[in-house]
């Protein structure tokens, strides 16, 4: 049996290949930089819908990883409270979804503070409020009591990873916290790299490790950028390659201590992510250009609320009953707004006919 990195005696001193990382770590804190200059240009209420937009996508995309799909509606509410940013058509948040909320915002609002076991810890209790995942209890706010093994397959036949033992898990977090509260001279990049693996190596919980670990990333390349502004979720573009993410950490889980391979990936894929922010800002852009386009319309709060959900990425398909069930009106109110809408040349038909109407908006905007 293969043994695993932290059973080589060098753990936890990684090695890797610096002139291999060296090109990859060049092209990331190139883009990042450009990033930061393109938004920093944007007005401020169209940086606040972008910074909104990214933390939204964040965390929905993180726990989308670990297969919980959160209520996209009450992600963006509860960060918009959170960041005391105006966001029409608030809506009340599950104590679920309050909870990865607040850890993702305190990694990366306030990256300059110290990590240590405390506040780890209330990272992990806001992650299970209940004190249970899924079907099982859990011990929550404190790291795990018994062994870690990843098993899948029929009763867990197939064995992914065996984590250290839990006796030894509080002695592996002091290592941990240590070097990640310390003045290490590794790029802060690089180091949110480093520590991504180092912590699910660990596993120090019954269940949230891969969730904590992305906000660990993520706090660090907030660090990075010495900014709370977030322009790019790293958790999206994971989400995307999940299949390569589980694949490597496989991988290399079983290295002597040279996680060249896993750094590679993480890197790569960060790259990815730099470079599909475009699509964020192209919509927030759009956004903007559409009520620039109707600052002169007369439109009722309920047509602005509609508008900005359709904007916003609408989920699934906008009937007349949906907008009377989520603008709080009657059937006949909802179509009265959607005829006058059309007639406005805001919103059509779609082509697809069937028994219910569907209605989309008109993205011409020249």
């Amino acid at each position: 049996m293969a043994r695993y990195i932290y059973q080589y005696d060098q753990w936890p001193n990684f090695t890797w290949n610096d002139r291999e990382i060296h090109v990859i770590l060049g092209k990331v804190r190139h883009i990042q930089g450009k990033i930061f200059g393109q938004m920093g240009a944007l007005g401020f209420s169209l940086k606040e819908e972008a910074i909104l937009s990214t933390l939204t996508l964040d965390v929905l995309k993180s726990s989308e990883i670990e297969g919980e799909i959160l209520n996209y509606e009450q992600v963006r509410s509860s960060i918009a409270r959170r960041l005391g940013i105006e966001h029409a058509g608030m809506v009340h948040a599950d104590r679920n979804v309050e909870g990865v909320v607040e850890m993702m915002l305190d990694a990366t609002q306030k990256y300059n503070e110290p990590l240590d076991h405390e506040r780890i810890f209330g990272w992990h209790a806001a992650l299970f409020p209940n004190g249970w995942s899924g079907m099982h209890r859990i011990d929550t706010g404190c790291y795990r009591k018994g062994e870690m093994q990843i098993v899948s397959g029929p009763m867990g036949k197939g064995i992914h990873y065996q984590a250290p033992s839990h006796k030894l898990v509080e002695q592996e977090m002091d290592a941990f916290l240590d070097w990640f509260n310390g003045d290490t001279k590794i790029d802060g990049v690089l180091k949110a790299a480093i520590a991504h693996f180092w912590f699910i190596i660990i596993h120090p919980f019954d269940d949230g490790n891969g969730r904590i670990a992305r906000a660990i990333s993520d706090m660090l390349l907030a660090r990075s950028e010495d900014s709370t502004q977030r322009f790019y979720s790293l958790s999206n573009q994971i989400l995307t390659e999940k299949k390569v993410y589980y694949e490597i950490l496989q991988e290399v889980q079983h290295s002597n201590g040279d996680i060249t391979k896993w750094l590679d990936w993480f890197l790569n894929s960060l790259y990815r992510a730099l470079m599909s922010t475009e699509e964020i800002s192209k919509k927030v852009l759009q956004k903007a250009d559409f009520w620039d386009k109707h600052k002169e319309t007369i439109l009722n709060n309920r047509q602005r609320l509609m508008l900005n959900k359709l904007l916003d990425g609408f989920d699934g398909k906008l009937k007349s009953s949906k907008w009377a069930k989520i603008a709080k009106c009657s059937a006949d109110t909802a179509l009265r707004d959607i005829k006058d809408l059309i007639e406005k040349s805001i919103l059509k038909q779609e082509d697809s006919g069937g028994r219910s109407t569907n209605y989309e908006l008109i993205t011409d905007t020249k």
